[in-house]
């Protein structure tokens, strides 16, 4: 039986553990969760109608948007992780039909979009009260994933495997054909290694003398308790600029999220935030006093962003025995399980067809 270590505990490391042949691999897990992405993350999986023009981005974030029912059913996953309650855009009015064209062509290679409609400002509010009148474009197959809860599963689904799950800052290090995982009590030895540290990564490559194009980004989510305890089956709605608003069970809502790129790994609230995301979700909300009357709580976490905004995955340069993931930025609720998933299947010897999605590894992981 092999060894393998995973290095990072989020949301593509947890993925790849449970989807590993563990008739094949002994597995160990190192999770340092100071900053932790995931953790701190809930968001929309509903890439279909993005503007972006990264054809391979838009092709991983749609396969990672398929992948979803497979995942809930493999690891039996609650509605309180992910529930596909569909996704309201909203738009300036001229813009709702060109966005409406656009999502009934994308649908034609992307059946899971589900149904699309036009929604007007009454229909809008009948399915998310919180908002005020204004119309939008509706589609059926948008879902949410509260990030926590879904590592809090894979965890507990991980333990009950028998996976060793260990907290932890480590670093590596490779003597001929074996890794070696350096923590502060001990040095272990294994066969094969996936680093998915997200913003770590770049620190991980150093004492192997490779560059990593990675930078941190501070994200922060407002997490409100209102009254509204139907607003698990709420949709989510996609704002008109840089804001989200993502209903859960129990009349919590999430507002978010920042992009700061100056923040690293600060994990400090800020009431520079507060009032960032007040400014860009107010105008939409029926309730002018939502931000003033419940009681809020913050979200913070850092994401790995490339340079030209791109996940990647991939074996690292002419070394078959490590694999390398990070770069997931916003999208990561979206793209990360799927990419936990293909590379368990690259461990478990089934396939290894990623370049449709990426760009060669030497654009991100260098000497």
């Amino acid at each position: 039986m092999k060894k393998i270590a995973i290095i990072g505990g989020g949301i593509i490391g947890l993925t790849l553990a449970n989807y590993l042949d563990l008739k094949q691999y002994s597995v160990t897990v190192y999770d340092n969760p100071i900053g932790q992405a995931t953790k701190a993350s809930a968001g929309i999986i509903s890439p279909w109608l993005s503007k972006r023009r990264n054809k391979k981005w838009y092709q991983l974030a749609k396969d990672g948007a398929a992948f979803y029912p497979k995942l809930v059913q493999d690891f039996a996953l609650p509605h309180s992780v992910y529930q596909q309650t569909g996704t309201l855009i909203l738009r300036k009015d001229r813009e709702l039909v060109s966005l409406l064209d656009l999502a009934e062509e994308r649908k034609q290679t992307a059946p899971e979009i589900g149904t699309v409609q036009l929604l007007s400002a009454e229909e809008v509010k009948a399915k998310l009260p919180l908002l005020s009148a204004s119309p939008a474009v509706f589609i059926t197959g948008g879902g949410k994933l509260d990030g926590a809860s879904y590592l809090a599963t894979l965890r507990q689904r991980a333990l009950s495997r028998n996976i060793t799950l260990k907290t932890e800052q480590v670093h590596i290090s490779q003597v001929q054909n074996q890794w070696r995982v350096h923590s502060k009590e001990q040095i272990e030895s294994f066969d094969t290694i996936a680093l998915c540290a997200g913003p770590g990564l770049s620190d991980l490559l150093k004492p192997l003398g490779l560059t990593t194009d990675i930078r941190p980004q501070k994200g922060q989510l407002l997490a409100f308790e209102t009254p509204y305890k139907n607003s698990g089956s709420w949709p989510v709605a996609m704002l008109d600029g840089e804001s989200d608003l993502i209903p859960f069970g129990h009349g919590q809502i999430l507002v978010g999220a920042t992009h700061e790129n100056d923040g690293g790994f600060d994990l400090t609230p800020t009431p520079e935030a507060f009032t960032h995301l007040q400014q860009k979700t107010g105008p939409f909300l029926e309730d002018s006093n939502f931000f003033e009357q419940y009681p809020v709580s913050y979200r913070v976490g850092t994401r790995a962003y490339t340079s030209d905004f791109a996940p990647f995955f991939n074996c690292l340069p002419n070394n078959p025995t490590a694999v390398v993931a990070s770069g997931l930025g916003s999208s990561g609720l979206t793209t990360g399980p799927y990419i936990g998933f293909l590379l368990a299947q690259y461990f478990n010897e089934e396939r290894n067809d990623w370049m449709e999605y990426q760009k060669p590894i030497d654009c991100y992981v260098s000497k």
